[in-house]
């Protein structure tokens, strides 16, 4: 289990207990502080992995300054800190293999060692992304901030990956020009440059492919450095000549930490953070959409999708998927097989994703406050601010029309 706490950091007051489910979600106002928290939980993720694998050592994380700008730094959260006599940071990561604690000054690190632990591939996909198409060379990159960096490079990764057309969830293929790295969209009638799509692909397509790369990856078994970077898989064969050529390791012994250092490389679940999974889409195309990311996350059991949201319609199709998973496990029960083809019309049987699963967050920009959505009956209420602003629009619409009726 995972939960991180914030306080006084950005526009979070007081975050409360936040626990880290297999699907989770924030939702608020712009500027309530989603970013804000996904980007931590990115951090803090990202610290936990690097400490399981010995990519960095406590005593080099806890080093003064060095979380401030070497990891805030590194999602433009270094300024965050609260001014003018505010009350002092806080935060506090409870994780499975470590927990981290920042008390605005000094970070502290204390074991908590989980045999369970799995080694994940992070990846944080931002808003930036729509930007994508039109990123050509390192100079582009040049103002953007790391964590774009990095989701361009996973982005690379991806296409160069495509062994055959890429299926979006919604008419439209993705098809690689190799030759002169040109990714085209492709519809019943037309092939046109990704640069020259509408804006709802020119979003969501590079978040597809680097979800359907990874996905691909991370559930493929074999080799440990099937899928390294160039410095991963450097020191990964450095560590396997060092074992191999320790004369005083039997075979077993030679066994056994090779096997260890395989478990310390070798990715075994996808950790997702996405921000606002719905930019540009129509609401049909939103519920494809989260449908197919559930999906993704449903292929590993350790796999987690986080995500950042403005929608009322991507909390609604959740709570569909919520109730398929109860329906499905209905079918079973009863041994009503029959009906999965109906239900799988409605809701790919891929994606649905038991209430056990999920958490969904509301962040109150006034009081900078981070709170659990209710769930009666295991769903997602729909009193939640985004269908609450619907139903302000849908109110001053009818005092309006209380003024037609007086004009008439």
């Amino acid at each position: 289990m995972n939960r991180i706490s914030v306080q006084n950091f950005g526009p979070i007051g007081d975050s409360g207990s936040v626990e880290i489910k297999k699907v989770t979600v924030f939702l608020g106002n712009q500027g309530s502080g989603k970013s804000t928290i996904a980007k931590l939980i990115s951090t803090f993720l990202w610290m936990e992995k690097a400490l399981f694998r010995g990519d960095v050592s406590t005593k080099w994380l806890q080093r003064k300054g060095r979380f401030r700008s070497s990891f805030l730094s590194y999602h433009r959260l270094e300024n965050y800190f609260a001014k003018g006599g505010k009350a002092a940071c806080s935060m506090v990561y409870e994780g499975e293999h470590c927990n981290i604690t920042f008390d605005g000054q000094n970070l502290r690190v204390g074991e908590n060692e989980c045999p369970g632990y799995v080694l994940p591939q992070i990846t944080y996909i931002p808003a930036e992304r729509n930007f994508i198409s039109y990123v050509r060379t390192a100079k582009d990159l040049k103002q953007t901030s790391e964590s774009f960096k990095t989701f361009v490079a996973e982005f690379d990764n991806a296409k160069r990956g495509i062994k055959e057309n890429v299926r979006l969830p919604f008419s439209a293929t993705l098809e690689y020009d190799r030759l002169n790295d040109v990714l085209h969209l492709k519809g019943s009638n037309y092939k046109i440059k990704l640069s020259e799509a509408a804006s709802g692909f020119q979003s969501f397509a590079p978040l597809y492919m680097v979800m359907h790369h990874l996905s691909t990856t991370v559930s493929q078994t074999g080799r440990a450095d099937s899928d390294m970077t160039a410095d991963e898989r450097q020191r990964f064969h450095k560590n396997v000549a060092t074992i191999y050529d320790n004369p005083d390791l039997t075979d077993e012994q030679r066994r056994l930490a090779l096997s260890a250092l395989s478990r310390q490389f070798k990715k075994e679940a996808l950790i997702s953070i996405i921000e606002e999974p719905e930019q540009n889409l129509f609401p049909s195309s939103q519920n494809k959409m989260l449908f197919s990311l559930l999906d993704f996350n449903n292929q590993r059991p350790a796999n987690r999708l986080i995500m950042t949201t403005h929608s009322p319609y991507l909390v609604n199709s959740l709570t569909l998927a919520v109730q398929g998973a109860e329906l499905k496990r209905k079918i079973f029960e009863q041994n009503r097989t029959d009906l999965l083809d109906r239900l799988d019309a409605i809701v790919p049987v891929n994606a649905v994703t038991p209430t056990s699963d999920v958490a969904v967050y509301q962040l109150d920009e006034s009081e900078g406050t981070v709170t659990t959505l209710p769930m009666p009956n295991g769903i997602p209420s729909d009193a939640n601010y985004l269908n609450e602003s619907l139903g302000a629009s849908n109110d001053a619409f009818d005092r309006l029309l209380d003024i037609e009726e007086e004009l008439e």
